[in-house]
């Protein structure tokens, strides 16, 4: 079965501000707002004081027998504080924070009024009816930056806009807790002004519902112009903590409405908000935007119970890629490429896998441990590719978007210092050709991709280069990475502190040893290099076994190890430790033929 909250969504999305929201006390109960009739019998108590009578356990049948009648809010203020500005200090306490309360978080806008107010800043949402008199509404409104149309007195409902030029309306059908005229008592709600009922008609006529926090027990009047609307252009969606009760389940019959069990407002609305944020990013022109993309991804990853949500997110851009590169202009069969060809398409692999880096980048940099299952798939599934025949330079780079991709994820790992995350990303397997599972970083690297003869000035503008995709890959890293991180010293930092970790960790992993060996521009930048190193090194020899390096195990599990590592890595490459240590040129030429 479909999520109902999801089929809510979907129609919020699809008719933008045809949807009306009904709020009850459920909604602001979170807050610790009490209800108007919880504020009356707290009046009567005060009074009861006043008197030097004591009213419990039952305030509302002391007033009867001391007065003659029900407790009435008005008549109750108006024993208590004759003036306006009076009342307005008497009831303030009741809905306006303290200092302590606002420090304790009470009497503030919820997560639901938050939820509801993005949903009327995005034009989702345009009228909502609340039996609630505080202004916590009004407030995340305006946070929000929506002015609202507020209507809580007959004179305001007269002089109201029409509905469907008004950015956002709120209705008060209680009143305001600032005005004495508030409704609380049965009498007082059995009837509205025919200036509220003729808005309300109007409403449940020609807006869908949906209601939340609003029992209906005392409301006659509300139930009333529920019942008497004419038709039901639209679904009516009902949310209840439990089974509905029966002046609810008899409204919800009327409506034919859906209902949706629920645990609280704020749960509610937030999914809801979520639901259609994501619907309505998806529903952009395809593919899926990069800003739409990372929104998403920046909304799911800090919260565990979006997990479902992040891996369709990164799957389904994954398959985007794939579809995008296996048209006809990445065709394998094509002639042997030259530079324009060889570059034109490398470019086109860059443009395609734009949005995936953009995520790959945020991913790696926010990433946890609980994180590492959908980005392993992704690295899995893009470099998984068709068996087919043809050129084998196009074949090679069919990997070329999932080398990007890892360098992404990486260098945003290495930018956070998330050491462990990058250790889990370095051993993942990937199917390679032979049928073996191997780590995909020592299949990765770009020069297994492009290397040797005439390959080696394939690419415009990196002529004559030693590595001249990894460069490539370098340029094209910094256009995305620069949203992030501005100076480009730092990133080129990263960079080779990426390539070294990647370096330092393939003799780590189980493997053939003609793949022992990773190449990177760490071979020529070489002060970068050595400064790399020493952080490394002293970060292992300060700490030990308490070194991020070592948790992480990207090289060793131990700091005895992992220094033996560094050791042989600085040998089998002539690094020495100073900064002016330069490869020799005979070493670049033999690595440059595996």
């Amino acid at each position: 079965m479909i999520d109902p909250i999801l089929s809510l969504a979907f129609s919020i999305q699809s008719n933008r501000g045809v949807y009306a929201l009904l709020l009850g006390s459920g909604v602001s109960r979170a807050a610790e707002i009490p209800t108007g009739w919880e504020i009356t019998l707290d009046l009567v108590r005060k009074l009861a004081r006043s008197c030097g009578e004591e009213c419990e356990p039952a305030p509302e049948r002391w007033f009867r027998e001391k007065f003659g009648q029900s407790p009435d809010y008005s008549q109750v203020l108006d024993q208590l504080a004759k003036e306006p500005a009076e009342r307005q200090q008497l009831l303030q306490p009741y809905i306006e924070a303290d200092e302590q309360e606002r420090e304790e978080g009470k009497k503030q806008p919820t997560t639901a009024h938050h939820a509801i107010a993005q949903l009327a800043a995005q034009g989702f949402v345009r009228v909502i009816i609340t039996t609630n008199f505080d202004r916590l509404l009004e407030s995340a409104l305006n946070e929000a930056g929506v002015v609202p149309t507020v209507i809580s007195s007959v004179d305001q409902a007269q002089g109201t806009r029409p509905l469907i030029h008004t950015k956002c309306c709120v209705f008060k059908v209680h009143g305001d807790y600032r005005d004495s005229r508030i409704l609380n008592t049965p009498k007082e709600l059995a009837e509205y002004p025919d200036e509220f009922n003729r808005l309300l008609d109007r409403i449940f006529d020609e807006f869908g519902l949906i209601v939340c926090g609003w029992s209906g027990d005392w409301d006659e009047a509300l139930r009333n112009a529920i019942s008497r609307a004419p038709s039901r252009r639209f679904t009516t969606f009902w949310t209840t903590l439990g089974k509905p009760r029966d002046h609810a389940q008899r409204l919800i019959d009327h409506r034919q409405a859906q209902v949706i069990t629920i645990e609280d407002a704020d749960a509610f609305f937030q999914a809801v908000l979520q639901h259609v944020e994501s619907i309505e990013e998806f529903s952009k022109s395809h593919p899926l935007s990069t800003e739409a993309a990372v929104a998403s991804l920046k909304r799911y990853l800090p919260e565990p119970r979006h997990q479902l949500r992040l891996g369709g997110l990164i799957d389904e851009t994954v398959k985007s890629v794939q579809k995008e590169t296996s048209g006809q202009d990445f065709d394998v069969s094509s002639p042997y490429p030259n530079k324009e060809s060889f570059t034109s398409r490398i470019r086109a692999y860059d443009t395609a896998c734009s949005t995936l880096i953009a995520m790959a980048i945020i991913g790696g940099n926010w990433a946890e441990q609980e994180h590492i299952n959908p980005w392993q798939k992704a690295l899995q599934r893009l470099y998984t590719v068709p068996r087919v025949g043809g050129k084998e330079i196009w074949l090679k780079m069919r990997h070329y978007p999932c080398a990007l991709f890892l360098y992404a994820l990486g260098l945003g790992a290495v930018e956070a210092a998330r050491l462990a995350f990058l250790g889990k990303v370095f051993s993942t397997r990937v199917l390679f050709e032979t049928r073996e599972r191997l780590p995909v970083i020592q299949l990765l690297a770009p020069y297994r991709l492009i290397n040797g003869g005439r390959l080696k000035n394939m690419l415009e503008g990196k002529e004559d280069h030693f590595l001249p995709l990894d460069e490539w890959m370098y340029d094209t890293l910094w256009q995305h990475f620069k949203r992030e991180i501005p100076d480009k010293e730092q990133f080129t930092f990263n960079f080779v502190k990426f390539e070294m970790l990647m370096s330092l960790s393939s003799p780590h992993q189980p493997r053939p040893t003609w793949m022992a060996i990773t190449n990177g521009t760490y071979m020529y930048r070489v002060e970068t290099s050595w400064n790399v190193l020493q952080e490394i090194k002293q970060s292992i020899s300060s700490l030990a076994d308490e070194s991020p390096f070592v948790i992480a195990d990207i090289f060793g599990k131990t700091a005895e190890i992992c220094m033996q590592r560094i050791a042989d890595f600085e040998q089998n490459f002539s690094v020495r430790a100073e900064p002016d240590a330069l490869f020799t040129w005979r070493t670049l030429e033999e690595r440059a033929r595996y």
